[in-house]
């Protein structure tokens, strides 16, 4: 019987991996800073603010959702979405973590 790769690491590494992952394109962290400096939650078509398709920034929100980094809510016709702020300092206490445990200069 195989094992899945994942099994092999502590639970805490792959919850900072999931985190990471999700951090890992341009256009999630361009979605993050927007909703970030937006300042409340958009309702709308999100893509008018990126250089990308529609379909492609819908595929970026899932990943941004799937990891918990904001949340999307359906409003009538429309999705509204928000940081999801408590996401964010769990993200934020790993990133610090796992750099400190680096040790680097």
């Amino acid at each position: 019987m195989t094992i899945a790769k994942l099994e092999l690491f502590d639970q805490e590494l792959q919850d900072a991996a999931s985190f990471f992952k999700a951090l890992s394109h341009p256009a999630r962290l361009a979605i993050l800073n927007y909703l970030a400096e937006s300042k409340m939650c958009i309702t709308g078509d999100i893509s008018k603010e990126l250089p990308l398709s529609r379909t492609t920034v819908n595929q970026h929100l899932d990943e941004l959702k799937r990891a918990g980094l904001i949340i999307g809510e359906i409003s009538g016709a429309k999705t509204k979405y928000c940081l999801n702020n408590e996401k964010l300092k769990e993200l934020n206490t790993r990133f610090s973590k796992f750099i400190l445990n680096l040790k680097c200069c």
